[in-house]
């Protein structure tokens, strides 16, 4: 009898340990997501800004990050925001997110749990956005200053890295200063190709959803909904590769679904916007009048979109400037397969000294064109992870 009892007390001894050493086993366990910070900067979740000088800073998902002013992540440095995070901006426009030269960042979100970053007080305009700096070319110099941050952008490394951004809300963001200083949604300056951005939603913003301002950098599954300027903006010798973009306007604000510009200064500066966009739905508030358009093409911008689904506007497609138009002829500038649907007038032109023109051969029709993936329907990729659709 004590024989079995010491042998059972033995076995009860053993099975304690070994879960023990699971236990143990299990808390420090690599894979759990656990927030890191090799870096000198401090987080403060009730006051969340500064400048990210060295390291990696890891933000924890499990807290709300308050945004009180402006938070540089610095050359060298890199912040990683972890699905699931919310930074809600407190301190109005002076609160963004600015990544310098060099720096980088990385948004993990996933379809089921996207990282959010809105405002305190949801209306438009209630905080500044984020803004990412990169080192690729520009046509706006070698290098020149970004109109938010202040930061430096441009150069020559057209593969350059800013991180990877994926399955993001930006909500309530942006802000209109002048013609000079805007914030957006999201502002990309001489971002390279290096750098991925993808489903990423820019809504009920002040300004753009998202504006390019030269760069390299590619995109895939973007939104702007809402927003009190335009959808998607380009300008400063945007090259990029652009697949699936969907856009709708509210009912009484919204501006153009597309404003693209190569250099307002010098029509032919070099490098020349030309993006390729394919897979693109733009959706706008109504025919009432003159404005807003689809597509504003003007200042010498090349461009080539496919399958494209455009509804509610007065203008579908508006091309101004001489460079602009002689880029049609070219076939530097063409829209193809397009479905018009609520659309009063196709195409217009307008020369530079002001005298009309006829467009009408930059596109192509195709009642069967499917845009983003679901006509004027909200996409099946869009579906989950947005909001407000």
């Amino acid at each position: 009898m004590k024989k079995s009892i010491k042998t059972l007390f033995g076995v009860l001894l053993m099975s304690s340990l070994v879960l023990g050493t699971v236990s143990c086993d299990d808390k420090e366990d690599p894979k759990v997501d656990q927030p890191t910070n090799t870096s000198d900067f401090k987080v403060d979740v009730n006051k969340f800004e500064g400048t990210i000088t060295n390291g990696t800073v890891t933000l924890d998902a499990s807290k709300e990050h308050k945004l009180t002013g402006k938070l540089i992540v610095a050359n060298g440095a890199k912040l990683v925001i972890p699905a699931g995070t919310v930074i809600v901006g407190t301190g109005g426009t002076s609160a963004y997110i600015a990544v310098a030269q060099g720096g980088k960042i990385e948004v993990n979100g996933t379809a089921t749990n996207p990282v959010v970053m809105t405002s305190a007080e949801k209306a438009p305009g209630k905080w500044g956005g984020l803004v990412i700096c990169g080192k690729a070319p520009i046509n706006k110099g070698a290098t020149a200053t970004a109109e938010v941050s202040d930061l430096t952008y441009g150069g020559t490394e057209a593969n350059d890295n800013s991180g990877s951004i994926k399955y993001l809300r930006i909500e309530y963001a942006g802000a209109n200063f002048s013609s000079e200083k805007e914030f957006n949604g999201l502002s990309l300056f001489g971002v390279g190709s290096g750098t991925t951005i993808e489903y990423v939603q820019l809504t009920k913003g002040s300004d753009d959803g998202i504006e390019f301002f030269g760069g390299t950098v590619n995109t895939k599954y973007i939104v702007s909904s809402y927003n009190e300027d335009d959808m998607f903006d380009w300008t400063e010798g945007w090259n990029g590769t652009n697949e699936n973009w969907y856009g709708v306007q509210d009912a009484s604000t919204g501006n153009r679904g597309i404003e693209a510009d190569n250099n307002s200064n010098n029509h032919s500066a070099a490098p020349i916007s030309f993006p390729t966009i394919k897979n693109l739905t733009l959706i706008g508030r109504g025919t009432a009048s003159t404005e807003p358009q689809g597509m504003k093409l003007r200042v010498g911008t090349f461009v080539s979109i496919d399958n494209v689904v455009l509804k509610n506007f007065a203008t579908g497609i508006d091309v101004e400037h001489d460079e602009t138009l002689a880029a049609i002829a070219t076939g530097k500038l063409k829209v193809t397969n397009v479905k018009f649907d609520t659309v009063t007038t196709k195409s217009k032109g307008k020369k530079t000294d002001g005298t009309s023109a006829d467009a009408s051969a930059v596109f192509t029709e195709n009642a069967n064109a499917s845009g983003a993936g679901n006509g004027t329907s909200v996409p099946t990729w869009a579906q989950g992870w947005t909001t407000g659709l």
